[in-house]
């Protein structure tokens, strides 16, 4: 279980450090991976976050937020952020002066633990392709959401690339496209605005 908590928590930036790790090291050494600040070059955090268009009144999920890299951004566009991930010494790193309407979430692999219709926007960077049920997965995604709710992706692109995971631990555009129509979803949008991950929106048919 631990192996698959630290894979599913920190996604490709953990990768892009250690391409074939299998044992991760500890939560202290993967804060320093999320928050090294070469990861703005190509994560390019500030586009990623006005492409979402958030309003004051919006209520956003980071899932897998990790330290809180872009849950702490998302804090200065939306009304209520929950930062969601199953390492809580991670969440600390979170909860240290984090904004009033920045909540930590403690979930469970297989839950997201977010209150139902609590939000607009469920967002997942680096994180999709590590979670081993997603079939069973989305429903609760779904329960989280507010009507009108969406949920966006970005991951990377499933062929060799300077940062991220080997090619075959990464899902296609093709594929997370197809698992969210099966779970009740169309994809409303793609950005290519990043160099190594495709960037999708989604929302309810």
């Amino acid at each position: 279980m631990r192996l698959y908590a630290a894979v599913f928590i920190f996604g490709g930036v953990v990768w892009a450090q250690v391409p074939h790790q299998h044992h991760p090291p500890s939560s202290a050494e993967y804060a320093k991976v999320l928050e090294d600040p070469s990861r703005d070059e190509w994560q390019k955090p500030h586009e990623v976050v006005m492409a979402l268009g958030l309003k004051a009144t919006d209520a956003i999920a980071d899932l897998g937020a990790g330290t809180g890299y872009f849950a702490r951004r998302f804090a200065h566009h939306a009304g209520k952020v929950y930062a969601v991930d199953i390492d809580d010494k991670l969440l600390d790193i979170v909860r240290k002066d984090a904004p009033a309407n920045l909540t930590a979430v403690l979930a469970a692999p297989d839950d997201p633990r977010l209150p139902e219709r609590s939000v607009d926007v469920i967002f997942f960077c680096d994180v999709l392709h590590h979670i081993a049920d997603r079939a069973a997965y989305y429903p609760r995604l779904i329960k989280a959401l507010k009507p009108g709710g969406r949920i966006v992706v970005v991951d990377f692109y499933k062929k060799d690339l300077p940062v991220g995971p080997p090619p075959e631990m990464k899902l296609s555009e093709d594929e997370v496209i197809a698992e969210l129509r099966a779970a009740g979803f169309t994809l409303a949008k793609r950005l290519d605005i990043l160099p190594y991950q495709y960037y999708l929106f989604f929302e309810r048919r």
